[in-house]
């Protein structure tokens, strides 16, 4: 009897060490980088490029994402790029956009580095209105960047451009904001 569970013991440590890999349940809404699978690194050419800045030593390309299952009633999109461990530990809002038409199924890689009209954008941490990619410390660590896409009620064009992070959460308070779906891309330097 032990050696016929040993295959299925297998597979479920399998499962449960590559957890990353496991799919997401096919119906529920989901934020994702075409391609980079969650959790994974970003380029160099992904990271900010602020010529003052040494920290900054990319191209400040942003990656392609993409949303599926986007539900009903969904009148606009919000994303924001977080970075919890940025500044110390503070964080850092490297990017808030919002009036998002959930048709358009997604942005191309480097289509959000500048200020569109398929989007609205919000005021990052930075004080930019569109994408400005990682520009981490040497030798702290993994930083994540957490890309949240939230579902909203509000029409594009509804809220006014400008709005930081806090401003945009009050915005969402009161059931305008439906549901969220979250990823991670990591980057870091030696």
């Amino acid at each position: 009897m032990l050696r016929s569970l040993s295959p299925l013991l297998a597979l479920a440590l399998v499962a449960c060490a590559a957890p990353a890999i496991m799919p997401v349940h096919e119906s529920a809404f989901t934020l994702f980088a075409p391609q980079f699978p969650d959790n994974t690194r970003l380029e160099t050419r992904h990271a900010g490029n602020i010529a003052s800045n040494p920290n900054c030593v990319g191209q400040n390309v942003s990656p392609a994402l993409a949303w599926k299952n986007v539900p009903a009633g969904t009148k606009s999109l919000a994303i924001v790029m977080h970075d919890p461990e940025g500044r110390g530990g503070t964080g850092v809002y490297h990017w808030i956009a919002y009036g998002i038409d959930p048709a358009l199924g997604g942005f191309a890689e480097n289509e959000v580095t500048r200020p569109s009209p398929k989007f609205t954008g919000g005021k990052s941490t930075q004080d930019l209105a569109h994408y400005m990619g990682p520009c981490p410390v040497p030798n702290t660590g993994w930083h994540h960047y957490t890309f949240t896409a939230i579902a909203t009620d509000y029409e594009p064009g509804a809220l006014p451009a400008g709005l930081t992070w806090p401003e945009l959460q009050a915005r969402l308070a009161g059931g305008h904001g439906k549901v969220a779906s979250s990823m991670v891309l990591r980057f870091g330097r030696p």
